[in-house]
């Protein structure tokens, strides 16, 4: 399984049109966390399994998302009405009843990712407004059999190294 991951874009079809056309046929699915800024129906979101972030006004939106992509559950939310500036702690009762081993979320702009009871939480940071780094990211998700690879990437490409890992 090949995941795409990005949030926050606010606004910027550009970016997210870009990495749909980068991946189209290279990732099994490509998650937008939410904070878009764009209506439900754009055109730049229709390869997209999105979610409604607290900058989002169009309610057609869902807050969460569970789906099932190669046989994995994934719970895609914003993180706002978690608390994810707090504590994760919510996220991992979610992902607990839900069976997620893949937890996917934005909200705060700050990239992120740890294996908490075998199950990925992962924040991309934002395509747009990076807070804590300079770089705008996202990330790709790869899992094969027991093996979990994550890989930051910035806007243009480029591999942030030090926040790469496998488990």
């Amino acid at each position: 399984m090949k995941l795409l991951v990005v949030s926050d874009s606010h606004g910027s079809k550009e970016e997210i049109q870009g990495l749909a056309e980068k991946y189209n046929g290279k990732v099994d699915a490509m998650i937008h966390c939410g904070d878009s800024e764009l209506s439900a129906d754009d055109g730049a979101l229709s390869r997209y399994l999105a979610v409604r972030g607290n900058c989002d006004m169009d309610a057609r939106f869902p807050e969460d998302l569970i789906e099932e992509v190669e046989g994995q559950t994934i719970f895609v939310t914003h993180g706002h009405l978690y608390g994810i500036k707090m504590s994760l702690m919510k996220l991992r009762y979610k992902a607990e009843e839900t069976g997620a081993k893949f937890v996917f979320f934005g909200h705060s702009h700050t990239l992120g990712a740890e294996m908490v009871n075998g199950t990925l939480f992962l924040n991309p940071g934002s395509i747009l407004l990076p807070r804590g780094r300079q770089e705008r990211t996202y990330a790709l998700v790869e899992a094969h059999q027991d093996v979990v690879r994550v890989q930051f990437l910035t806007h243009e490409h480029d591999v942030v190294e030090e926040q790469e890992f496998s488990v």
